[in-house]
């Protein structure tokens, strides 16, 4: 008998791997993951931080003295805050007309002015108004209101007027309430005069081959109806309209200004406009000068030296804020690009310089 071990066994082979094996082994290691809701939580709650310590800035800068029961409140420009001298500052920008937005009543602009006269004129701190103006003008009414409530001013607070670059036709005939006047010597003013503009298609209605047919009452009843042309009587009516603007216009800055009208009439009186330095060599203003120029003018006729200047602002709110969104009906983006603007309608007459516009 042989004494020899038997041969081992062959190992036995293992099965063959599984399809979802084979796809586990063959797939590249994971590299990142989705991330947890709790960094999730996290940059959400850093977010509304922000944007609340944001609100809260905002808040905090744009409303250092609110005033009750008015949605203005001021805001510092020079001299030592709280001092027991003030002198307040209100402006005039851009087009002057009701049609643009206010945040007082229903006369747009016109009654912002009016509600920081009132402040300015309520508030026994405050010893002079420097009324800033940087207009080209606008609407025949609107100015001359403007005009009104600055010569109401006047007479229980003196009231400087300082002109930035441009304080043309509506721009200087507001300027005429104030008791001094100070232009810068490029400021571009005067343009004392009156503007209606309107738009005759008669000739494309003729080339396209369309009439216009107006049922009227009187032959004045469509007043420079553009589909046809205007009669001579319809040009002479709208320059008497024209006319008597101009007169109004021409009679009050002979007043204040104290120079003679017919004069007036055949000079400058023109439509021209005129630099600061050409406007004081005419007399239309009384001074050359920067804004704080007018603030030393406006310290001494206050006999307020060294006054804390400040102007009026509305403050930061989140529900002006939210009203932007309400307001805007469709989307839109400004780039900032184009000054605000104002549709001029035809018919209207305007205290306007249209090349400045």
């Amino acid at each position: 008998m042989s004494s020899e071990a038997p041969p081992p066994m062959p190992p036995t082979p293992a099965p063959p791997p599984s399809p979802a094996r084979l796809l586990t082994a063959s797939a590249p290691p994971a590299f990142s993951k989705r991330p947890s809701s709790g960094w999730l939580r996290f940059f959400l709650i850093v977010s509304l931080l922000a944007n609340a310590g944001l609100f809260f800035y905002l808040r905090a800068a744009c409303s250092q003295r609110g005033i009750g029961g008015t949605p203005f409140s001021e805001r510092h420009l020079s001299g030592e805050h709280g001092a027991k001298h003030r002198i307040a500052v209100i402006r005039i920008e851009g087009l002057i007309a009701t049609e643009i937005g206010g945040r007082i009543g229903y006369d747009g602009m016109v009654g912002d002015i009016r509600e920081q006269m009132r402040l300015a004129i309520e508030d026994d701190t405050v010893k002079a108004i420097l009324l800033r103006i940087d207009s080209p003008g606008g609407e025949v009414l609107a100015s001359d209101e403007i005009y009104r409530v600055v010569r109401e001013a006047r007479k229980l607070k003196p009231v400087v007027c300082s002109m930035g670059s441009v304080a043309a036709s509506g721009g200087y005939y507001a300027a005429m309430g104030a008791n001094w006047i100070v232009a810068d010597n490029l400021t571009i003013t005067g343009s004392i005069g009156v503007v209606l503009e309107t738009l005759n298609y008669k000739g494309l209605f003729d080339k396209i081959g369309l009439k216009s047919l107006t049922l009227k009452s009187g032959k004045f009843k469509d007043l420079l109806n553009g589909g046809r042309d205007p009669s001579e009587e319809e040009i002479q009516l709208v320059q008497s309209l024209i006319m008597e603007s101009y007169e109004q216009f021409l009679g009050i800055v002979a007043a204040e200004r104290k120079l003679d009208r017919e004069d007036l009439r055949n000079g400058i009186a023109d439509g021209r406009v005129l630099s600061g330095k050409q406007a004081l060599a005419a007399k239309l203003v009384d001074q050359l000068g920067s804004f704080q120029d007018a603030v030393k003018k406006a310290e001494e006729m206050g006999k307020a030296p060294e006054a804390e200047v400040f102007d009026y602002v509305v403050p930061f709110s989140l529900r002006n804020f939210l009203s932007l969104f309400a307001e805007a009906r469709a989307p839109k983006i400004d780039l900032g690009l184009a000054a605000p603007t104002l549709r001029l309608k035809p018919g209207k007459l305007y205290y306007l310089s249209l090349h400045l516009y």
